[in-house]
């Protein structure tokens, strides 16, 4: 009796499971771009209304490359399962309940594809959570409370730690088969030497806690914790993530953020500016009083300083020193750089005018009336 071409068998598998393996693999390579984007459009209709300010693109973006990896993964489990051989050749042997049970080659290969498909699921969830946080973000923007700003990626990391520790779980259970409910009554035996080890992790963690309830900063605020200053990027679940004027980025654990003396200086309503000239010393009396007054007046007339105070401070070893102290508002419209330089101009200028000079370190001899620089 002749043997039909498609029922021949090849290394245990007939020429017909060959055919039907290698179409759902093409199929499925073919396909999977076509059905993710379906399936990332579709799914994206149950958050349309939640999400109606933003582009639909951006979710399909976030969920194209799990879905593709899940779609991956279940075209190859559901074509290796088209054949029989070596998915029924025994793996390795153990005893059972006194008994001794086959663990088969198909057995390990359905644990593998469990465990990617459970972590392919979980991604899929975790990249929703990073599209909710997302419309959040964009929600926050708009308002002018920077709060919700600082709130809304500590919930995302928050949220996405949860996710995690569940999926840790779910793999023990439905992969390894571990008891899940037994795994945590252990850990509660040994959950004192947990927590020590965890200790500051732990402190971090309350330390996010206590900046959110206490809100002593926002994002975008600049502040000055132990010597470092920068503004406020992102409040995480152990860090706070500081930018500083030279673009460097600080990494700063929550602990030390609010055991520390920290400094909001956007929370200011004016900067102090506070510096000497040294005039020297044949300026006389009459002029000196006459520089000071011209630029106290100054100071006083100058929308961008407040406060001013000019005084003939201490005798210097070579100047008359005058101190000026003077206070810039926190508004937009003064620059601290510009105003400083303003200042500093009109003093030259006034110092000029009455007729004297800036002092530089000299020693004078007895006798003379002229000044030697020091050597």
């Amino acid at each position: 009796m002749e043997v039909n071409f498609f029922e021949q068998v090849f290394w245990g598998n007939t020429v017909r499971q060959y055919l039907i393996f290698a179409s759902i693999i093409v199929l499925g390579l073919l396909f999977k771009r076509i059905i993710s984007r379906l399936l990332s459009k579709l799914t994206f209709k149950l958050f349309q209304k939640f999400a109606d300010e933003v582009n639909s693109e951006t979710f399909i973006a976030l969920l194209l490359k799990p879905i593709e990896f899940f779609i991956s993964l279940s075209t190859l489990y559901i074509a290796i399962n088209q054949l029989k051989h070596p998915l029924d050749v025994t793996f390795f042997r153990y005893k059972k309940n006194k008994l001794n049970e086959v663990f088969t080659i198909g057995e390990f290969i359905d644990k593998i594809f469990l465990f990617l498909i459970i972590l392919s699921v979980f991604w899929i969830v975790l990249r929703i959570i990073d599209f909710i946080a997302h419309v959040l973000l964009v929600r926050a923007a708009k308002t002018k409370n920077k709060s919700d700003d600082q709130l809304v990626p500590f919930l995302k990391e928050l949220l996405k730690f949860l996710v995690c520790f569940i999926g840790f779980f779910v793999l023990l259970g439905y992969v390894f088969e571990v008891n899940a409910v037994s795994l945590i009554t252990g850990l509660g035996i040994g959950g004192i030497a947990i927590a020590m080890a965890a200790k500051d992790s732990l402190e971090n963690l309350l330390g996010s806690f206590l900046i959110f309830m206490d809100k002593p900063f926002t994002v975008g605020d600049v502040v000055k914790v132990d010597g470092i200053e920068g503004t406020i990027e992102r409040v995480g679940f152990r860090s706070t993530v500081l930018r500083s004027a030279d673009k460097t980025t600080y990494v700063i654990p929550n602990r030390s953020m609010i055991d520390g003396v920290l400094e909001n200086l956007t929370m200011r309503n004016a900067r102090r500016v506070k510096f000497d000239i040294g005039l020297t010393y044949e300026t006389s009396n009459e002029v000196l009083r006459k520089i000071i007054a011209e630029i106290s007046e100054f100071l006083k007339a100058n929308p961008g300083t407040t406060d001013a105070t000019v005084a003939l401070d201490s005798f210097g070893d070579s100047a008359l020193n005058i101190q000026i102290i003077y206070l810039v508002p926190m508004k937009k419209e003064f620059d601290l750089v510009k105003i400083k330089e303003d200042v500093n101009f009109n003093v030259i200028e006034i110092v000029q005018r009455n007729g004297s000079e800036f002092a530089y370190p000299t020693q004078r001899s007895i006798g003379e009336t002229s000044h030697k620089e020091e050597k």
